[in-house]
């Protein structure tokens, strides 16, 4: 048995970044307490929900019996639903009673993914505190866990609400939060039962990567230093030592994630840690749930008898021939975009590094806080400047002028609650909006490359453009001015190419979709697509590895015939693309190995 599974408590809260698998091992943790003749409800929080997928149940946003294993019921909390219904809950009373302009006012403030962030919270507080689903369920596990910044948000002093009636506040999340106080203790009792270790285990989900174990270890302090203490660390997907088979890449890959184990940061390695190895399967169907927490589950590696499937192989393009599209127009903004942990910093690295040995003038920057662009480098190249949007620099000058404005007429308490006010992560999105501002300017004479942050900050920075941009038409529509904001400079391809990154697996796809959807909404078309991670171009020996190759083909094809307009496939390589010149080799093209015989293992399900 699993640590994490041991002595369950009522409620288990699974986070962690994007792709480490945290669906997976909430729904196998579900079925293996219903196996245990446990009575579970299965929640989650999640906009690109694919609890239904898993268990080809349509669930959506209510409770549903998962009729495959008894005792299991499940919730698919719909944010963007969830968002509607908390403004309408806000706005609705006053609609008709206060001035039209006023109405449009709070509507304004309400429309960004801050208040999507806090609806969605409100929802499953609802689910924590409900007295009746703690008789019907002996747990209820929750698959993506609030983030600590949202907890802090819902901490903040009872005075905001004097602060708001009195006219006195004009910042950040002042508006989402304004509906919050008919629901205090309710708020209270969910955050005292995520605290009490006897009702709540946080479990944090991470991969044996560096950057995801620096992620994971941010999310361990974030939580401690708001008193939630019940932690517990899962290492998954790791990949077998048995399985390496001789395979030169398999050995690699295990080597690389040894060496990130061993240099896990100090704050995690005392945390109780289960490892979970790394499968073939996609984790799609109850059987494949069961196996991904049984000590046997490599048994599924041996040659099978079942029919065997094989999959055209596509045309796979490469990153250097995106790269040729994108040098020909000379100058530019290139923005990175996906989920986290598809390697969105590296490709960006990958990218600049081409552009700029070819003798083109590159700024390459990111505004994601996890970014290491110095460490992916590893030293200067001619042509290329590095840039980091530093959120905490970038906040602390955003709070010192907002104080010296707004907070100068201010008293002392008005001024405390403003300060206050100012350490919400909304605060953060506005500062890093501004400099990510200063930054695209310059694409109008030398490429801007940005690796942004993992989706939902990026959308809440593109919450703050369009933001900007509503703002800045109001003020000049009617003076018949000529007007650019950087709204209207990201929604012009001729200024802006945004490459969706993702991995050839189902979910890192349907999220990225989803990212597409969400970009087209914003009036943004994305102008390629970057598919990390391929097995396709590497001939592997290891079967574990032939496996994942051939399971990987139906999502690239998926990418090919469904979502984007031009795309190119990345190998995964055996060396870490650390340097200028394996950053390099990912842009170079890759000729596909020889097919295995029809009917060897790797083509069977």
């Amino acid at each position: 048995m699993f640590q994490f599974l041991t002595d369950p408590p009522p409620f288990f809260f699974f986070t962690g970044k994007g792709g480490v698998g945290k669906t997976s091992l909430a729904c196998a943790s579900a079925v293996a307490l219903c196996d245990a003749g446990k009575r579970v409800l299965l929640v989650s929080t999640d906009p690109a929900s694919n609890v239904g997928q898993v268990f080809a149940t349509e669930i959506g946003n209510r409770v549903t019996a998962i009729a495959a294993v008894p005792g299991l019921s499940a919730l698919e909390i719909d944010p963007p639903a969830a968002a509607k219904a908390y403004r309408e809950r806000i706005v609705g009373p006053v609609r008709g009673k206060l001035p039209e302009s006023v109405v449009r006012s709070i509507e304004e403030q309400l429309s960004g993914a801050c208040t999507t962030e806090i609806a969605a919270f409100d929802e499953f507080t609802a689910l924590l505190t409900d007295q009746g689903l703690r008789s019907e369920y002996d747990h209820i596990v929750f698959d993506t866990a609030p983030t600590g910044h949202t907890i802090r948000l819902l901490q903040l002093p009872g005075a905001w609400s004097e602060f708001l009636e009195q006219g006195k506040g004009d910042a950040s999340c002042l508006g989402p939060l304004a509906g919050l106080a008919k629901q205090r203790s309710q708020y209270a009792e969910a955050v005292a039962a995520l605290a009490d270790g006897k009702q709540t285990r946080l479990v944090l989900v991470a991969r044996a990567q560096h950057s995801t174990l620096r992620e994971v270890a941010r999310t361990h302090e974030e939580l401690a230093a708001i008193g939630l203490l019940n932690q517990q660390l899962v290492i998954n997907g790791l990949f077998p030592e048995d399985a390496i088979a001789g395979d030169s890449l398999a050995l690699a890959l295990w080597q690389r994630e040894q060496q990130a184990l061993a240099q896990m940061p100090q704050g995690i390695k005392g945390l109780a840690q289960d490892h979970i190895p790394l499968l073939a399967t996609n984790l799609v169907g109850v059987e494949s749930l069961r196996q991904l927490l049984q000590p046997a589950a490599m048994a599924e590696l041996s040659p099978v008898a079942s029919s065997c499937i094989q999959h055209e192989q596509p045309e796979l393009g490469s990153l250097g021939s995106l790269v040729d599209e994108l040098a020909a127009d000379g100058h530019g903004l290139i923005m990175l975009m996906g989920k986290g942990g598809v390697g969105k910093t590296t490709l960006a690295a990958a990218v600049a590094v081409e552009l700029a040995s070819r003798g083109l003038p590159v700024h390459l920057t990111t505004s994601d806080p996890a970014a290491h662009l110095s460490e992916t480098l590893a030293g200067a190249l001619s042509h290329l400047e590095v840039s980091r949007i530093d959120p905490h620099a970038e906040t602390g000058r955003y709070r010192a002028q907002v104080l010296a404005t707004k907070g100068a007429a201010l008293d002392e308490q008005g001024r405390a609650l403003l300060e206050e006010d100012l350490r919400s992560p909304c605060t953060e999105e506005i500062a890093v909006f501004q400099a990510f501002s200063r930054i695209i300017r310059e694409a109008g004479k030398r490429f801007v490359v940005m690796d942004t942050a993992p989706t939902g900050h990026t959308l809440l920075l593109l919450d703050a453009t369009g933001a900007y941009h509503r703002e800045i038409a109001r003020q000049m529509g009617g003076k018949g001015m000529h007007f650019t904001t950087p709204m209207m400079q990201l929604q012009d391809p001729k200024q802006t190419k945004v490459l969706i990154v993702t991995l050839p697996e189902p979910t890192p796809v349907q999220e990225a979709a989803t990212l597409q959807a969400d970009l087209r909404r914003a009036g943004i078309e994305p102008w390629g697509w970057l598919i990390n991670h391929s097995l396709q171009q590497a001939a592997v020996s290891s079967p574990l590895l032939q496996l994942r190759a051939e399971r990987q083909l139906p999502h690239i094809e998926a990418v090919e015939q469904q979502h984007a307009s031009r795309y190119a496939v990345v190998p995964l390589l055996a060396e870490e693309p650390v340097g200028p010149d394996a950053l390099r080799r990912l842009c170079q093209h890759h000729e596909l190995p020889p097919r295995p015989a029809v009917g060897a293992a790797w083509l069977c399900r």
